[in-house]
């Protein structure tokens, strides 16, 4: 019997076209990894857009650090109202992981001086950013100084404006080209994921905030009426804000119905072709224009509007710079073209084994595929869970990088708040008559006009329109700045306008509610009013400094919380 050997490798039509299937398929996932990844293979049609927006971030950081320059001691200092020193001192428990849930430079140190060196450092960074030096460091360094006031500021951290600019801050920092003087950055390209990311962000502020206020049932938005009252009720009104109050209800019910379809169907433009993406920019650009003009939200509006600008690329852009100086390498054909000739065309992405290995390079594109694919997991699980709430997805990753605040869920205006109150302090040495302490930004004064201030940020102010709508016993802020007026204290005093006991603390001290309302056009002609207001009574507990240099309550509160609608 003759014995026949099987040949070592049997051709066969359908396994050679399932290799090469294969093979292409592995390919295509290739070029689709450094099409996103790998900064070498990045958008060249961004340079200016990039260059804009790090500018543009450069400008907000500094707007926040230099609001917490005159701020940050009276917020958290030694002698603050709600001191970081103390905060930290409770976690110091945790060991080694007290600088993952709470991440702060500030357990190294959290006295008064390396407060205001970190803002200062954040300052200066922020100013040489604007300035395109180091781009990458100094946005580096304006991250860890923001997050380590964040970290450590309690309440006066809880806005959703602080973790939008973290997240924007963190995904800059692989969209910021290397080098100390970079220009137009354009050896180191956009990196795509970075891109997408941020404009993924962009995204969920709009459309998140679209979502819940469907989902909150507030009756305001599903009827219309939302815009009714917003523009005396938001947190820091503005004098155009007075204006547009007054406009007939017509108008309030279309912006209303506006910003429902602007957060709910227009921001899907952003995924449409070229054309469709810049009529995007220029509609919500002139929206939070006039947002911006109306309302006081700080840095928010001006965030928002910079990250639209990541939908614009060189070929829009380079029209309204200089020939002389734009980025040497500007792409000549249109996008539409570019996609028709698919990614390899966009990225030039040669066979594997074209370059030569570098570990720095190969480390850096880890570090960038593990943060940047951890972050979009992150953001998207809540967005689907807005829809799937029992979507069977691991939230370990989310709650992780929760303390971080580089990855967050939006929901911008849920509920409206039906009414304005707000706080007062005041003082007396006789328990009869009392003196006020004027604010520097709040409604105070009825004759005194709504300013503009955005981006600059008073979180003392912001802070009590938000103690004003619950009970002081939730809003310990307030009993606390009650007895750092009794003990004079310079920083939280430097929080107000003035002094009205200059020589020295009143004996007694008290926080009082009001209710606001606009003026009537009636009223603003012929008073001068620009605001009316009614005594509610004392919000939280009226205290006096005992001899022994305690705090005593002279009187309990007369109102339990503001009155409920």
């Amino acid at each position: 019997m003759v014995a026949i050997g099987l040949p070592r490798r049997i051709w066969h039509p359908t396994a050679a076209r399932g290799n090469a299937v294969e093979s292409l398929t592995m390919d295509k996932a290739r070029q689709l990894f450094l099409y996103l990844f790998d900064s070498e293979y990045g958008a060249r049609n961004y340079l200016i857009a990039r260059w804009v927006f790090l500018r543009a971030m450069g400008a907000i950081y500094f707007s926040a650090f230099f609001a917490l320059l005159f701020q940050v001691r009276g917020l958290i200092g030694t002698h603050g109202i709600l001191p970081a020193a103390e905060y930290l001192q409770g976690g110091r428990n945790l060991g080694v992981t007290r600088f993952w849930y709470a991440p702060t430079l500030l357990w190294f140190s959290s006295s008064d001086h390396m407060l205001m060196g970190l803002m200062w450092v954040g300052l200066i960074a922020s100013i040489l950013l604007i300035a395109n030096i180091w781009p990458r460091a100094m946005l580096l360094a304006c991250f860890l100084c923001f997050l380590s006031f964040v970290g450590a500021a309690q309440d006066f951290s809880g806005y959703q404006s602080d973790g939008m600019l973290l997240e924007a801050g963190f995904l800059s920092l692989f969209l910021a080209p290397s080098g100390l003087l970079p220009g137009w950055g354009a050896r180191r390209p956009p990196l795509r994921a970075a891109i997408l990311l941020l404009l993924w962000e962009w995204f969920r502020i709009y459309f998140e905030s679209g979502v819940v206020k469907l989902e909150s049932g507030d009756p305001t938005w599903r009827n219309l009426t939302a815009m009714y009252e917003y523009y005396q009720n938001g947190p820091l009104p503005t004098w155009i804000g007075w204006y547009l109050q007054h406009l007939p209800n017509w108008f309030h019910k279309a912006t209303a119905g506006a910003t429902l379809a602007m957060e709910l169907v227009l921001v899907w433009m952003a995924f449409l072709p070229r054309r469709w993406r810049i009529v995007c920019v220029f509609v919500v650009t002139a929206w939070q224009i006039g947002v911006i003009a109306t309302a006081n939200y700080t840095f928010l509006n001006y965030l928002v509007l910079v990250l639209a600008f990541l939908l614009l690329d060189d070929e829009f852009l380079g029209k309204f710079v200089p020939a002389r100086w734009r980025p040497k390498r500007i792409t000549e054909d249109t996008e539409e073209q570019r996609e028709h000739r698919g990614l390899a065309a966009d990225s030039d992405v040669g066979e594997p084994g074209e370059r030569p290995a570098r570990p720095l390079a190969s480390a850096r594109l880890a570090v960038s595929v593990f943060a940047l694919t951890w972050i979009f997991y992150a953001t998207a699980v809540p967005l689907v869970r807005m829809f799937w709430r029992e979507a069977p997805l691991p939230a370990a990753p989310v709650a992780l990088l929760d303390p971080f605040r580089i990855a967050n869920s939006y929901g911008l205006f849920a509920v409206m708040t039906p009414h304005r109150y707000e706080i007062e302090f005041q003082g007396s040495n006789d328990g009869q008559n009392w003196a006020a302490y004027p604010f520097r930004y709040k409604p105070q004064d009825v004759r005194e006009r709504p300013r503009i201030y955005a981006p600059y940020q008073p979180r003392f102010d912001w802070n009590l329109w938000f103690a004003s709508l619950g009970p002081w016993t939730q809003n310990a802020m307030v009993p606390r700045t009650e007895e750092l007026l009794l003990e004079g204290d310079r920083d939280v005093l430097g929080l107000f306008a003035g002094n009205p006991f200059p020589d020295a603390p009143p004996k007694y001290m008290r926080a009082v509610l009001w209710q606001y309302w606009f003026s009537t056009p009636e009223q603003k002609r012929e008073q001068g009013l620009w605001w009316r207001r009614q005594y509610l009574g004392t919000y939280a507990p009226t205290l006096t400094r005992l001899p022994d240099g305690q705090f005593g309550v002279l009187a309990e509160p007369s109102l339990e919380g503001p009155p409920q609608p």
